[in-house]
């Protein structure tokens, strides 16, 4: 267990931050809620209701389609594109998809390469695109929930001020859907590009995604290897 725990460390950070802080928004979101209610002479919620209610879906929903997004996008251009000096990216002159040796598949698989990588065809394509695929289907799949719990909202709000409720279409084109998505897809890509550009000549001692201190702002780290 001491060893599982050292070794899988980063994620489990990660997962126990992610934990507290989705129940801390659910917390203060549960708070904020009643208080609107309140506010406009209805009865309180109780916290279970409030965590499986539309208005707790669509915001948690919408934060996590535009950080899958980010990262199906980065994953996808970082195939092609390159940033020379930035650890973020690999090389000038190793844009693509690589040769089978370099990407140790098929005949050029070692003795402890994934089974999928050591064969042909469908399934390695499949786990050769495993990344991209997940990221993109986690997206989709938030997207199409921040939608559908979006929708249910807005209707609410119309039959509250007396408007006809409108269609899931008509919700998912509407000028209030893409402001709420278009304003954390700007951010998350903002951020990206940032980290891409902010690595060439600043340092992170002991971090895996900056270059070692002492490298030239224009080489990156694997070319310092």
């Amino acid at each position: 267990m001491r060893r599982f725990a050292r070794n899988t460390s980063l994620t489990l950070v990660f997962l126990l931050i992610f934990v507290i802080t989705l129940i801390g928004q659910s917390i203060a979101g549960y708070q904020y809620n009643n208080q609107e209610l309140l506010q406009h002479g209805q009865p309180a919620t109780t916290y279970a209701d409030f965590v499986t209610s539309s208005d707790f879906l669509v915001d948690v929903a919408e934060n996590w389609q535009s950080e899958f997004l980010q990262f199906f996008l980065f994953i996808l251009a970082a195939i092609w594109f390159v940033q020379r000096g930035s650890p973020e990216s690999k090389k000038p002159g190793d844009e693509g998809v690589g040769t089978d040796k370099e990407q140790l598949v098929g005949e050029y698989a070692r003795d402890d390469s994934p089974r999928w990588a050591r064969v042909r065809g469908v399934r390695l394509w499949i786990y050769s695109n495993s990344l991209l695929l997940t990221m993109g289907a986690i997206f989709l799949l938030s997207w199409f929930a921040q939608s559908l719990a979006g929708h249910v909202v807005a209707n609410e709000e119309n039959a509250q001020h007396g408007l006809p409720a409108e269609s899931w279409v008509d919700y998912a084109l509407s000028a209030e859907f893409w402001n709420r998505t278009l304003q954390n897809w700007q951010s998350e890509f903002l951020a990206v590009g940032a980290m891409i550009a902010f690595s060439i000549y600043l340092r992170q001692r002991g971090s895996s995604e900056s270059k070692p201190v002492g490298t030239p702002h224009h080489t990156s780290s694997v070319e310092s290897e």
